[in-house]
């Protein structure tokens, strides 16, 4: 019997609003990879970006013009010769490693070098807003060890102040999300040091951060809209210290896995993150993270519902998959 791909789009309820200097969502639009063969399913999921031209519409017909060469048989490998980089590779990708586990009975922690039952510290995010708002949101969840806080304004410094004053004891991840600019970087940077922070992501725009290289990096700078796959990595070794390997930016796991690897060799330090989805967009990533430097998993933790058969979470412990969810 040949494979059977169905794509299908998905929403997901955020339980309340989250904010970057982009926008603001109230729920997360996901979709679905599903691949049958025999009986058997494997499922992925991705989450199109605006941001990198993603919708979707365009997404969803991506992996229906994929289908036909998934139900010949497609291997992972040509997946990644047949598709670019992004949202509906890393999909159908995902599901592909899914469904080899299910039919040979090897999870895919073991293929891979992961271990199956061992928890990661995951960031918490905390939405860009007011001063005040921003204070309250990090003093609810001033007892979780790591957490990341949009900004990406003109002066992030009384939201800043606000959130290492709720939280003291938190190490903090600032995500700019290409929002600050050439002249107000090294007193954003400045202030970053002597509050303690310990890593700043993407604070300039991607393709426009030439000046990561010229200024002192008083506090390690991460790549994220700056990077994508394992080719961009060789051209940012002077103005990054870290990468966040995102699956949907790298178009999948097999991707993902070459790109640690590399920015390893590279001495990046290295973050996996993700777009806001549910569990089962977490999972691969979830082994993915396993020896890296931060995991920026908490996805599920921003919906109203996550996927029933979802990850477990306990506080800002998140533990691999289950068979039942994914691998």
């Amino acid at each position: 019997m040949t494979r059977h791909l169905e794509a299908t789009i998905e929403s997901f309820p955020i339980a309340g609003i989250f904010t970057i200097s982009r926008g603001s969502k109230t729920q997360a639009d996901v979709i679905t990879c599903t691949i049958t063969e025999n009986g058997v399913a494997g499922r992925g999921e991705c989450v199109p970006y605006r941001r990198y031209g993603e919708s979707l519409e365009g997404v969803l017909a991506d992996m229906e013009a994929a289908a036909d060469a998934v139900r010949n048989g497609l291997s992972r490998q040509d997946l990644q010769r047949q598709m670019k980089p992004g949202a509906a590779r890393n999909a159908i990708d995902c599901a592909l490693w899914d469904l080899e586990a299910k039919q040979s009975g090897q999870r895919v922690a073991q293929t891979i070098g992961a271990t199956a039952d061992t928890p990661l510290v995951t960031a918490f995010t905390l939405s860009l807003g007011e001063p005040n708002a921003m204070a309250a949101e990090a003093r609810k969840h001033a007892g979780r060890p790591l957490l990341k806080v949009k900004l990406g304004t003109d002066n992030d410094e009384p939201r800043l102040r606000a959130v290492r004053e709720a939280a003291p004891a938190s190490r903090i991840i600032l995500d700019a999300n290409e929002g600050w600019t050439g002249e107000n970087i090294e007193r954003h940077m400045a202030l970053a040091l002597e509050l303690g922070i310990s890593l700043i992501e993407q604070p300039l725009p991607a393709g426009r951060d030439a000046a990561l290289a010229t200024i002192r990096r008083l506090v390690p700078v991460c790549a994220d809209e700056s990077v994508h796959a394992t080719a961009d990595l060789e051209n940012l070794r002077d103005r990054y210290d870290a990468v966040n390997i995102k699956l949907d930016k790298t178009g999948g796991l097999t991707e993902a896995l070459i790109m640690k690897a590399e920015a390893q060799r590279l001495g990046f330090a290295i973050m996996v993150g993700c777009m806001v989805g549910t569990s089962l967009a977490m999972a691969p990533a979830v082994l993915l993270a396993q020896g890296t430097d931060y995991a920026d998993l908490d996805g599920p933790l921003l919906l109203a519902n996550d996927r029933p058969e979802g990850l477990t979470y306990e506080g800002s412990l998140v533990y691999p998959p289950d068979p039942l969810l994914w691998g």
